[in-house]
């Protein structure tokens, strides 16, 4: 049986600016992606019947066509006339809904893995043509590593790899609505914009420091008053020893960047032990090889 396992990476928000809202109720953003090292593990089955057939280690989550990895593999077999099947195990370790892009990059990796096992012949720049009608974050999830994503998330440029550190992500319990986030999104004279272009100069020359001060997300203006423990987790990896802490996507999970491995680690040691359930991940950077 031909087979192949891929690891599914989660992805957080350096910077998230949101500069105009536009005429078809979607948002003109400009933000920094970063993938982590924190991941799903996928694997794929050729299977003699046809079809897509998904199984998940999380009894809640469908496994059906409203999952976008089953929406990955069902696209790429009807648009190529695949007459095997496929069956999708998918081992979840990113928190669902979670502002950490956890089924953008399963979908993600399922196109991948099926462009590889069944021999589509496709480029990145096609596949993440095709991710985008699944998702805005799984063109990224598909590129991954260090860039900037405009637009609705669709338009990317590389940029250089973001210093080695270390990262501790913690998901409060708690729902966010990112319909709600960008309904109730206010942006007038009185917002404050994420300096995005200095923070990519910072990255460029390799100064993590700076990198991590000018950390923004203007989507905390709606997500944090409606859910204080963001905040909370935010002051507590700040006191820690963060560089900076801030909150990934619509939320609610909110990493900290540490230039310290021990610092992240008693951080990660405390939250753990904090009440309320948290999941809390010690992670790091990943960018992935470049061609050529």
């Amino acid at each position: 049986m031909r087979q192949m396992n891929l690891k599914a990476r989660a992805k957080i928000n350096l910077g998230l600016d949101v500069v105009s809202r536009r005429e078809d109720g979607y948002h003109d953003l400009r933000m920094v992606m970063q993938t982590v090292s924190l991941s799903d593990h996928v694997k794929l089955s050729v299977t003699k019947s046809s079809g897509v057939r998904l199984k998940t280690n999380l009894r809640f989550l469908p496994a059906d066509r409203s999952n976008h990895a089953f929406q990955a593999a069902q696209m790429l077999i009807d648009e190529f006339g695949i007459t095997e099947g496929v069956f999708i195990e998918l081992e979840k370790c990113i928190p669902v809904s979670a502002g950490l892009a956890g089924g953008s990059t399963d979908a993600a990796a399922v196109l991948v893995g099926m462009n590889r096992l069944f021999h589509l012949g496709l480029s990145q720049e096609q596949l993440r043509e095709r991710g985008v009608k699944i998702g805005a974050d799984v063109p990224y999830c598909i590129m991954g590593g260090t860039a900037l994503a405009e637009g609705v998330g669709d338009r990317l440029t590389e940029l250089a790899p973001i210093p080695d550190c270390s990262i501790v992500i913690a998901k409060p319990n708690v729902r966010v609505s990112t319909k709600y986030v960008y309904t109730h999104l206010t942006l007038d004279d009185a917002t404050r914009h994420p300096q995005i272009d200095r923070q990519i100069e910072a990255i460029r020359q390799g100064d993590l420091r700076e990198m991590s001060r000018l950390c923004g997300n203007v989507l905390e203006n709606v997500t944090i008053p409606a859910h204080p423990e963001i905040s909370a987790l935010k002051e507590e990896m700040l006191a820690g020893g963060a560089l900076n802490a801030m909150m990934s996507g619509s939320g609610p999970s909110v990493f900290g960047i540490f230039d310290r491995r021990e610092q992240a680690e008693a951080v990660l040691a405390a939250l753990k032990a904090s009440p309320g359930k948290l999941q809390v991940f010690l992670t790091r950077p990943y960018n992935p090889p470049r061609e050529g």
